[in-house]
């Protein structure tokens, strides 16, 4: 059986169709979940797409971390459910507590639209588990404040814990340790700025995002029978 991933919208998303797009072709069964749906029961993995949830209001994901779909999406992390935010999704992870840090307006307050190089830090993560540490993945990003930021202490326990799970070849918003993706202590919940669902077919130039989405479904099949 196909992993079953849900795709949770928010007001203002607008990554929802290249994710489920991007999934469904990697041969995952991808369904969009509405941001006031209760619960997430049935799926193997979720997925907080891109876009500006609730507009950006406040700041973004600001809004988006009351919606009643986070509490669900809170109870399948603690039970160990891979949970992956990009972009915008993952401004809303961290904003909900989900994961430590911030993101905040890129380095010289520019909105940044490019592909750029990452490198896989470790495999230890629902998003990386089966890739080489040291490859580098070109994947596009289009971001206005994902600018990640964090206190020393954090910074300390990201590194020390191998949570830093993909950092920026060539640094473009000024996000510290050249931070691109983290990881959760349990290492099940991701959030990553770069749109690997972007990169992830012949005709978008780049099939490296495909790499991390077949981990998260290979990931999402081991949770799924664990």
């Amino acid at each position: 059986m196909p992993s079953r991933v849900g795709v949770v919208m928010f007001p203002g998303t607008n990554c929802e169709h290249d994710v489920v797009q991007a999934v469904n072709s990697l041969g995952g069964n991808a369904e969009l979940v509405w941001h006031g749906d209760s619960s997430v029961s049935g799926y193997d993995a979720l997925i907080l797409p891109g876009g500006f949830a609730h507009g950006d209001y406040l700041r973004p994901g600001a809004i988006a971390r009351f919606s009643p779909v986070m509490e669900a999406v809170g109870r399948f992390a603690a039970d160990g459910g891979p949970v992956v935010g990009i972009c915008n999704g993952f401004q809303v992870l961290t904003e909900a507590g989900l994961l430590p840090g911030a993101l905040q307006k890129n380095r010289g307050l520019r909105f940044l639209c490019a592909t750029v190089d990452i490198r896989v830090e470790t495999d230890r993560s629902v998003l990386t588990s089966g890739i080489a540490p040291g490859t580098v993945l070109s994947i596009p990003i289009n971001h206005f404040e994902g600018n990640y930021t964090c206190d020393a202490e954090t910074l300390a326990r990201l590194q020390s814990d191998e949570r830093v799970i993909l950092r920026y070849v060539d640094n473009p918003n000024g996000s510290i340790d050249d931070i691109a993706g983290v990881c959760s202590a349990q290492r099940n919940v991701v959030g990553l700025m770069p749109h690997p669902e972007r990169a992830s077919d012949a005709l978008t130039g780049s099939v490296d995002g495909a790499v991390l989405l077949r981990s998260l479904l290979a990931s999402a099949l081991t949770s799924a029978n664990a």
